[in-house]
């Protein structure tokens, strides 16, 4: 019995990402992996021309996509404005790949797919076309018509969110606020049912500051902004403990107590997920009303054409989008 005979539910939904980054590479390399990695049977949404090295079947439904998996990789059509050269961005072909996006997020609005799994896009090129938002994940709320969403990081065993995302490390100070950590656990807690079967999640909450501010001696924003949102948090119910001094936070042993990290600031939580799994991260966007993730990288131009991307997180991206989509609780998930 094959994985998609096991599990029959409408398959998963692949972004193009930007044509002219390792994106349709990594996903040549997931489908031809995808009997020795029992891969969920998913589609692209991209130009056909970008596969050309891979047997393919174009689609025009993506209720033909389970059926050819097996034998074929299954492309749902979308037509470049101009061809492309691998690292070579061309913002012509900017509206194709946000098409990419547009379309997959209606297919899994209309359940024509059970998630989305995206490929990196280069937001610079995007912008060049007229792109306004900060990033990816932004406008994927946008389209789902979604206020709030917190992004995790899945890799070596550990879960890491960040409060606060893409900004300078000076701008952390003013970004963070009681609200922004209570809603990003809060969030957090409930997206993370689908990993935990159910049971009430455990959640550590990183200080600030070094040794989580020592009583106030390096700072006063772990005892005036973290402890009272954790106190806010726990009245609310959810399991959660901190802050805690970030420098032990990450160890073997500390990590088994939980089951996510919230963090403060951007580099505290990707560092240590990214030195426990660089080449097999996942980023999963919770609070969407569907089950997004993606691999963690970029679309890295510099080494795209040249067979040397690594795909394994593509494929941890797969399959963790595929695990969502079997839980139980996976609607609390989205």
């Amino acid at each position: 019995m094959t994985h998609n005979d096991a599990h029959p539910r409408p398959p998963l939904a692949l972004t193009m990402g930007d044509p002219a980054g390792i994106g349709p590479e990594l996903t040549e390399k997931a489908w031809n992996r995808r009997h020795d990695d029992d891969l969920p049977a998913f589609y692209v949404i991209g130009d056909p021309t970008l596969y050309g090295s891979t047997r393919l079947a174009v689609i025009n439904d993506p209720a033909e996509a389970a059926d050819a998996f097996p034998e074929a990789l299954p492309v749902y059509p979308i037509e470049l404005a101009t061809p492309t050269h691998a690292g070579e961005a061309d913002s012509r072909n900017a509206p194709a790949v946000l098409s990419s996006i547009q379309h997959a997020v209606l297919h899994c609005q209309d359940g024509l797919s059970s998630g989305l799994v995206t490929n990196p896009i280069a937001k610079h090129v995007l912008m060049e076309a007229g792109f306004s938002h900060p990033g990816h994940t932004e406008y994927l709320a946008e389209l789902a018509g979604v206020a709030r969403t917190v992004m995790m990081l899945s890799g070596g065993g550990l879960r890491c969110v960040p409060v606060t995302i893409h900004c300078a490390l000076k701008d952390v100070f003013g970004q963070l606020t009681i609200d922004a950590i209570v809603e990003t656990t809060r969030i957090t807690a409930e997206g993370l049912q689908a990993f935990t079967g159910g049971r009430r999640p455990r959640l550590a909450v990183a200080g600030l500051n070094p040794h989580a501010g020592e009583e106030g001696r390096f700072g006063d924003e772990d005892e005036v902004i973290i402890r009272p949102a954790i106190e806010m948090l726990q009245k609310m119910g959810i399991d959660v403990t901190g802050p805690h001094p970030a420098d032990t936070m990450f160890h073997e042993e500390r990590r088994a107590e939980y089951d996510a990290a919230i963090c403060m600031y951007h580099d505290q939580a990707l560092i240590p997920v990214k030195t426990l799994d660089f080449h097999g991260g996942v980023n999963i966007t919770l609070g969407m009303p569907f089950i997004r993730t993606s691999p963690d990288h970029g679309t890295a131009f510099g080494i795209a054409g040249q067979n040397q991307a690594r795909p394994d997180s593509l494929i941890a991206a797969l399959k963790t989008a595929d695990a969502m989509c079997l839980s139980p609780d996976r609607t609390t998930a989205q």
